[in-house]
């Protein structure tokens, strides 16, 4: 009997750690992202949202951070893990003027 109340108790602490994360989104609309910079935990999951009705393709050089979502069209959306401490720069390869910094923290 204790075993059914000691799952229901483990499946709801699990449900309220993954429900405290932060969501957060980065939108592209207008050519801009929907914020210039960005602090998160390292491990933590950003989306990029293509609101815009032109594609974009973000992408990061940045050492132990790089992605490139490659060509990205309006209304998709890609979400990218972030594992190593250190300031992100997010840029979008297509609109040069489109840049913001992502800061992942321990």
């Amino acid at each position: 009997m204790r075993e059914p109340a000691l799952l229901a108790l483990l499946v709801a602490a699990g449900l309220s750690a993954a429900m405290a994360a932060a969501d957060h989104t980065i939108r592209q609309r207008g050519r801009m992202f929907s914020s210039d910079s960005v602090t998160i935990r390292r491990g933590e999951t950003v989306t990029f949202l293509n609101d815009d009705n032109v594609p974009h393709n973000v992408v990061s050089v940045s050492t132990g951070n790089q992605f490139d979502l490659g060509s990205q069209p309006p209304g998709a959306s890609t979400d990218v893990t972030f594992n190593e401490v250190g300031d992100v720069q997010v840029i979008c390869a297509i609109h040069p003027r489109m840049k913001m910094t992502l800061k992942v923290t321990d």
